[in-house]
C-alpha cells in the first residue's frame, strides 16, 4: 500500500484540475476611472488657450448700390519675386511701414484714417511671407481697412 492511497487529502492536491472551478476575470472600474480622470486633467492643463491678434480684413460684398463715401485707396502690389510697390512706386520691404505711416498721416489730415483703404494686389505666385509683410506694415501704420484683390479666370478648366 502506498502513501497516496492512505492520505486522501494529498491525492486531491496532486490532481490535474478535476474539481477546480474557472475564475472569471473582472475589471476594477475605480482604478480605470482614476486613470481616465488623470489623463483628462493632463490634457486640459496642457492645452493652451491663446487668442491670436488678427487684422480686420474687409471682404468684398455684392450689393447693387454704390458707396456714398469716397474712400482713398493705398495700393500695395506684391510681385512674383516678393518686391513691393505702393501706389505704383517701388518700395523696399524695410520701408513699407514708414511709407504707409506717411500716407496714413496725409490721409488723416484730410479725411480721417478710417476712410483709408489698403488694397493688396499680390501675384498668385508671390511668397506668403511677402504678403504677410504687407499686412504687418499696414498694422504698424494703424490701417485696418484692408482688401485683397483677385482676378477672375475666364478659361474654364476641363
Amino acid at each position: 500500500m502506498s502513501w497516496l492511497e492512505t492520505h486522501p487529502q494529498s491525492k486531491r492536491r496532486f490532481s490535474l484540475g478535476g474539481g477546480v472551478t474557472p475564475v472569471e476575470p473582472e475589471i476594477n472600474l475605480i482604478p480605470f476611472i482614476d486613470v481616465l480622470l488623470v489623463v483628462l486633467i493632463f490634457l486640459m492643463i496642457s492645452t493652451t488657450f491663446t487668442r491670436y491678434q488678427e487684422l480686420a480684413i474687409t471682404l468684398p460684398t455684392a450689393n447693387g448700390s454704390e458707396s456714398q463715401a469716397e474712400t482713398k485707396q493705398i495700393n500695395i502690389a506684391v510681385s512674383r519675386d516678393g518686391r513691393f510697390a505702393i501706389n505704383g512706386k517701388v518700395t523696399a520691404r524695410s520701408q513699407l511701414s514708414i511709407v504707409l505711416t506717411q500716407l496714413s498721416g496725409q490721409g488723416s489730415q484730410s479725411e480721417g484714417v478710417n476712410s483709408l483703404q489698403v488694397n493688396i494686389d499680390a501675384d498668385a505666385r508671390a511668397p506668403h511671407q511677402a504678403v504677410m509683410s504687407a499686412l504687418e506694415a499696414a498694422r504698424d501704420a494703424n490701417l485696418s481697412n484692408i482688401v485683397f484683390s483677385s482676378q477672375f479666370n475666364n478659361q474654364a478648366k476641363k
